[in-house]
């Protein structure tokens, strides 16, 4: 097993496949003209397919994509069906745009779940977050995806001043729908305007929730990052990912591969392992990948404490959101 210092076993390997999107959230990518990996430097599908190997043996049983947007990329439907042979759970988070290309893709391969990030129920807010005007088409994927009986979870950072104010709408939502909403924190990146004031907690997220609504906290597994909840009668639930408030480190079981193969043990971890390189070369990568996790800290990278309110970013060493992978 993946075990690091603290006793933590690691089972969830999440893969970026690309740091390409066709949205541009401010939150996630930090300039409207970014500078893209280049082709050669990325991941080619036979090397992703050996490395998500290679983590299979040592003991991972879940693999999530990611990107930017994963489905932008060319080969996305053959790496899906390539690592769909692996014995794992095998799953995807997307910003829902081109999700409804690949639906005979997804079902083939046997994913069933699906993490789909909308962060506003307002088409006018949307625009203002992402850039792009894709808000009807990003709704009637996620709408389309639960008609086609796929368990969808909607990621909304929630960020103060900007769509706090949404909080209630999305869990009435869930009334009629069977969507999982999950709140997530707004969490500090490069280059990505994070103020600890703009961050919206899970308490207050809660506080808010009570004006609308009676709920009742879920069972959460071992290993889970969102605090979850039902209101009574309704067909979904929600969930607040509370990572600056209330950390899940104690319990975390996930590593990272970056679209240009570098191995993170930790979304904030400043140190990077290089295993593309090491693959490239013919090199075992088995003891670069247990050294990686072997360093990994107690708790948010070692970068910083849950006294977020005197976090200065400019502090943290990190990549932007969009270059590790969401």
């Amino acid at each position: 097993m993946l075990t690091d210092s603290f006793g933590r076993e690691h089972q969830y390997l999440r893969i970026s496949l690309t740091d390409n999107c066709n949205l541009r959230c401010f939150y996630c990518m930090p300039e409207e003209e970014y500078d893209f990996m280049p082709a050669a430097s990325r991941m080619q599908a036979n090397e992703i397919a050996s490395l998500a190997a290679t983590f299979v043996q040592m003991g991972v049983t879940k693999i999530r994509l990611t990107g930017g947007e994963p489905l932008v990329r060319k080969d996305a439907a053959d790496i899906i069906m390539q690592l769909s042979k692996l014995p794992v759970q095998l799953t995807l988070t997307s910003n829902g745009t081109r999700i409804h290309e690949f639906i005979d893709v997804l079902t083939d391969a046997g994913v069933r779940s699906l993490n789909i990030s909308l962060d506003t129920l307002q088409p006018d807010t949307f625009l203002h977050l992402t850039r792009r005007n894709a808000f009807q088409q990003v709704y009637n994927n996620i709408q389309l995806m639960l008609q086609k009986q796929f368990h969808v979870k909607v990621n909304m950072v929630v960020m103060k001043g900007i769509n706090d104010g949404e909080i209630n709408d999305f869990i009435a939502w869930t009334k009629d729908s069977p969507v999982h909403v999950r709140f997530i924190e707004f969490m500090p990146f490069e280059g990505n305007r994070w103020t600890s004031n703009k961050v919206f907690t899970w308490q207050e997220i809660l506080a808010v929730a009570q004006q609308q609504f009676a709920f009742e906290p879920l069972h959460n597994a071992a290993h889970d990052t969102a605090k979850a909840y039902q209101v009574e009668g309704h067909a979904g639930t929600f969930a607040v990912i509370s990572t600056m408030s209330a950390p899940f480190c104690n319990s975390c079981n996930r590593l990272r591969l970056t679209a240009d193969g570098k191995m993170k043990n930790c979304l904030f971890a400043a140190n990077e392992t290089d295993l593309l390189s090491a693959l490239r070369k013919g090199e075992d990568v088995t003891k670069l990948i247990q050294q990686n996790v072997a360093a990994k800290a107690a708790a948010l990278g070692g970068q910083f404490t849950t006294d977020f309110e005197h976090l200065n970013a400019q502090d943290l060493h990190n990549r932007s959101m969009i270059g590790i992978g969401g």
